[in-house]
């Protein structure tokens, strides 16, 4: 399985996918076609959780998205907390630059949606 990497926009967000376990979403997600967009990303997903490794650590550093890429990584990070089942550990670390309290409502609100752990970092 090969890393995916996806180069930000000031629509787009920088996107690393390693099979190692490391998962990183950072920037400004507000695209037209969402779906488009995420497409490989999801389909990445899809392949890894058939083989993922021990520790799969999800880094979420968003300074704003759109309701239309919220429901996609709804999704995504459903998807991926599947390694559950090959008795996989992950780590949901979801950054928030402090005093921006939509930003980390919302991550409150995926962890509570999903009903898994996050791990809130504050960013200075």
């Amino acid at each position: 399985m090969n890393e995916l990497k996806i180069a930000p926009t000031k629509n787009s967000p920088e996107i690393g996918l390693n099979p190692d376990g490391v998962i990183r979403i950072k920037g400004r997600s507000i695209h037209e076609n969402s779906i488009v967009f995420f497409k490989p990303v999801e389909e990445w997903v899809k392949e890894y959780v058939k083989d993922p490794a021990d520790l799969t650590i999800i880094e979420v550093n968003l300074e704003y998205f759109n309701s239309a890429s919220a429901k996609i990584l709804i999704n995504l990070l459903q998807k991926i907390s599947h390694v559950r089942l090959k008795n996989k550990k992950f780590v949901i670390n979801w950054y928030y630059e402090e005093g921006d309290e939509d930003i980390l409502e919302r991550g409150e609100y995926f962890s509570s949606v999903l009903n898994l752990p996050f791990s809130f970092i504050r960013i200075k």
